[in-house]
């Protein structure tokens, strides 16, 4: 890639400042993508083929921006973030760190939206999904929600309310069926002798509680 910009400096396409700040980016586009400056892309982010990040946006740093994604105005995308192909992320929406966003995950940021009454930007509905979330591909995030830290949507869901952390939700619309580790595993809680919830997760080996519905990361000192 430096070569190639290299050579259409020397023949007169790109000033010296340019090829300079080409040399100097952090990040990578495909060439086949567009980002409308002013914008802010962490370095390690790359972003392939067909994609759209409009002004304004802000992408962290190590994400992976898959093929024929769109980043609207103002969407704030945290680091390490995976957006996989054909998703689009709309005003309003926010996604922290360590989000996973499976292929043709649709988000929305108007609850009753009409072609010939279109809303001002103040009358669209915020969405965060908290860091450490999955969401499945083929899901639908209704707006004005919240999904909790390390949820997990399971594929094809129509989500509609919020999401508790840690929680597995599923189906049409979304229901609760249980709860995952931050690594991605079904934890299954059982009382111990002191009488507390606690699972362990197979992947890590760390210990979760759960107590009044809120599941929580142990210390192995405090989960006996």
């Amino acid at each position: 890639m430096a070569l190639r910009f290299a050579y259409t400096w020397f023949v007169g396409k790109v000033s010296f400042p340019q090829l300079f700040y080409l040399l100097n980016m952090t990040y990578f586009v495909h060439e086949s993508s567009y980002v409308d400056e002013p914008v802010s892309i962490g370095a390690g982010t790359k972003v392939w083929h067909f994609s759209h990040i409009m002004k304004g946006s802000i992408i962290g740093q190590n994400c992976v921006i898959g093929q024929n994604v769109y980043v609207d105005a103002g969407v704030v995308v945290g680091n390490n973030v995976k957006v996989q192909n054909n998703v689009s992320i709309f005003k309003k929406v926010t996604l922290e760190d360590n989000v996973f966003c499976g292929p043709s995950v649709v988000f929305t940021n108007v609850i009753h939206p009409r072609s010939a009454y279109p809303k001002k930007l103040d009358e669209y509905s915020s969405t965060l999904v908290k860091k450490g979330a999955t969401i499945g591909a083929n899901s639908t995030i209704v707006c004005g929600i919240v999904v909790g830290e390390f949820a997990f949507v399971g594929a094809g869901s129509v989500v509609t309310k919020d999401v508790f952390p840690y929680a597995l939700v599923y189906g049409n619309p979304a229901r609760q069926h249980g709860w995952m580790s931050e690594s991605g595993d079904k934890l299954n809680f059982q009382k111990n002798c002191n009488g507390l919830m606690v699972a362990l997760c197979s992947i890590s080996q760390t210990k979760y509680i759960l107590e009044n519905n809120v599941v929580s990361k142990v210390d192995e000192n405090d989960a006996s």
